[in-house]
């Protein structure tokens, strides 16, 4: 630890003097441990399952995952090219959202592919029909909000930009003038996120000066997002939330900023994260294959020059100890819905370790109890609870008594005994 801790403190300082951020090297057993539990996800190859960014992960990653990684290439590929065909059909069930549409992008680009010929071209031209909607959504005054959302928004422009493929000044205008404003940006923890890849996108169109005329508002808003950020940590070191500091820390990684106390923020963001590595936070495929690059060094604007030959260490199976095979305890965890009439409210028990949605499968199982999900690329959200349908700018927001949300979704919190877990139906 005393090795560390000096490591720490130099790497701090030379952050403090080059005004960027700088991440140590961390245990490579964690790392190690991060990757495994992706593992599992490259064997999932059904269209449902399929996760553009876990690929985009690993390649950023120091890990690598040799021929299941190429194999899941191939199946991403299949099915995008697919959902054109499907696009041709109008089978909406099938076609993919602008955000996976741009995370399948990316995973071109991180495996040092540009996107081209006739299907290349038609997924292009979606995504940037995808873009021009929304910018018609938001309106010419900037009082409309996108059907998706500003994250989406700057995840599709930040895909577009790394293929080199130029959008019109009125589009990137969209998303300069939500960061210069703050507009529709502050929805709880997902502002930081929001920021962040907004900054991401920023930088890429900077460097790569598809729209020259933008050029110094575009180095402005880059400065602004970045300051927006700083502001956003926490006292116990995040940036937002932790799953909101690795993207927070992609972008400050990217390019030097005028702030005295950017070191010692970075420094504390490295620790909280540290901290949540160990106790095990970092559950979901979406969020490691966030924070997978962060720990090498890498950010998804590298993507503009992506380094394939960069060598990686093997990824290998966890192994699986006689302790984690035994029976588990069982736990009682109270499960209420106070948005419906009747109110429900019972008491389930499950095996310790089982998630909220195991909790939500019980439920079910024992009667008086509906749900339903859909798929995202962060795993399933609640759409219907108790038959109630989520309608326009609703949500279901899991909440833990007395009134804490919840920043896992039903898939990765893991309830303890005795919890009271509120489903609130939530107008934003």
């Amino acid at each position: 630890m005393g090795h560390l801790g000096a490591l720490l403190f130099l790497l701090g300082a030379l952050g403090a003097l080059a005004d960027i951020c700088h991440i140590p090297a961390v245990d490579s057993k964690l790392v190690q441990s991060l990757g495994q539990r992706l593992l599992p996800w490259l064997d999932q190859l059904s269209p449902e399952y399929l996760n553009p960014s876990i690929y985009v992960g690993l390649r950023l990653s120091s890990l690598e995952a040799s021929t299941k990684e190429a194999f899941y290439l191939h199946s991403l590929k299949l099915d995008y090219q697919q959902s054109l065909l499907d696009d041709d059909s109008g089978d909406l069930q099938t076609k993919p959202s602008m955000g996976q549409l741009a995370l399948y992008m990316l995973a071109l680009r991180a495996n040092c592919e540009f996107i081209g010929g006739h299907k290349g071209n038609r997924l292009v031209s979606q995504l940037k029909r995808f873009l021009e909607d929304e910018k018609r959504a938001i309106g010419h005054t900037h009082q409309g909000q996108p059907h998706t959302s500003y994250y989406q928004y700057g995840l599709s422009l930040l895909a577009l930009c790394l293929h080199q493929k130029r959008v019109h000044d009125s589009v990137v205008g969209k998303l300069l003038y939500a960061m210069e404003h703050d507009h529709h940006l502050h929805q709880g923890h997902q502002s930081v996120d929001t920021m962040a890849m907004a900054g991401l996108a920023f930088t890429c169109l900077e460097r790569s000066n598809l729209n020259p005329s933008m050029r110094d508002r575009i180095a402005q808003a880059i400065r602004t997002v970045k300051g927006n950020i700083l502001k956003a940590q926490t006292p116990e070191g995040p940036f937002g939330n932790i799953y909101s500091t690795p993207l927070a820390l992609q972008l400050l990684m990217t390019s030097p900023i005028p702030e005295v106390e950017l070191g010692t923020a970075c420094l504390n963001a490295r620790a909280a994260l540290l901290a949540s590595l160990r106790d095990g936070a970092f559950q979901n495929a979406l969020m490691i294959s966030q924070l997978l690059p962060v720990l090498n060094h890498k950010s998804y604007v590298d993507l503009i020059s992506p380094d394939c030959l960069a060598p990686r260490v093997m990824l290998e199976p966890a192994t699986v100890t006689l302790s984690q095979t035994e029976g588990p305890e069982v736990i009682q965890v109270t499960l209420t819905v106070p948005s419906v009439w009747p109110r429900y409210a019972h008491s389930i028990f499950v095996p310790a370790g089982s998630s909220l949605e195991d909790v939500l499968k019980k439920a079910e199982e024992l009667g008086g109890f509906t749900y339903g999900t859909q798929a995202s690329s962060s795993g399933p959200y609640l759409t219907s609870v108790m038959g109630k349908e989520v309608g326009e700018r609703e949500f279901w927001q899991l909440i833990r008594a007395p009134d804490t949300p919840l920043l896992q979704g039903i898939a990765d919190y893991r309830p303890k005994n005795g919890e009271v877990i509120e489903l609130r139906l939530v107008i934003w």
